[in-house]
């Protein structure tokens, strides 16, 4: 009885322990904040014990012209060790464009092969056509036929 008694309490205090080890707070190094002020303007930053850096600061563009003409606009970067130890950094852009984030870790797309990039250079030149803006002069070479209905069995 003392053995297993024994083996309950070991088996206990071991998943304590690893709780403990899990759930131990992140001190906050340092933290900073200004805003959001009356002209849509602010600021904030962040680091953490584990080594997580965060700011943005943002702004309205066009401010005062009234609703559909501002735009509020964020710039910001974070970065963080990746499990492997590597270091992620990203900076971002959002305004009227969207969100655009840039960092190395991120996928790119592959080059565009030359004879495509030869034919949108192409593209670009030829005059726009009646299909609403598109550079084409390519023209259907056939009309669909109408619906014509059939009779029911």
């Amino acid at each position: 009885m003392t053995i297993s008694l024994f083996f309950i309490l070991l088996v206990a205090v071991t998943y304590a322990t690893a709780q403990a080890q899990s759930t131990a707070p992140i001190p906050i190094i340092r933290f900073e904040s200004d805003g959001p002020n009356p002209d849509g303007s602010y600021k904030w930053l962040y680091e953490t014990g584990n080594e997580i850096n965060a700011e943005e600061s943002g702004y309205v563009k066009n401010f005062g012209q009234g609703e559909g003409k501002e735009i509020q606009t964020a710039e910001g970067k974070f970065s963080y060790k990746a499990p492997d130890g590597s270091l992620i950094a990203l900076t971002y852009i959002a305004d009227e464009n969207g969100f655009q984030p840039q960092g190395d870790h991120l996928p790119t797309p592959p080059p565009i092969p030359p004879a495509i990039a030869k034919a949108l250079e192409y593209l670009k030149t030829l005059p726009p056509g009646n299909n609403e803006g598109a550079s084409s002069n390519i023209k259907p070479q056939y009309q669909a036929a109408p619906f014509k209905a059939r009779p029911r069995f």
